[in-house]
């Protein structure tokens, strides 16, 4: 599977989120460079557009994506 579009301005993968988890190493192989479309963060950019990904949403975090 190919890298997230959006990886080049994502806060998550970028490490610019406040209280990065320990196991970001882990999102980010999954979500970010494996099945984005599982992405909480991916979701709503597709769905509401760039500027309504909340800055504090975490890419496991697709219960509230929702």
């Amino acid at each position: 599977m190919a890298d997230c579009e959006c990886l080049p301005g994502c806060i998550f993968f970028n490490d610019k989120m406040v209280n990065m988890p320990s196991t970001s190493g882990m999102y980010k192989r999954i979500y970010c460079q494996g099945d984005n479309s599982k992405c909480a963060r991916y979701m709503v950019f597709k769905a509401k557009g760039k500027g309504s990904v909340p800055g504090t949403l975490f890419p496991n975090q697709f219960e509230k994506a929702k």
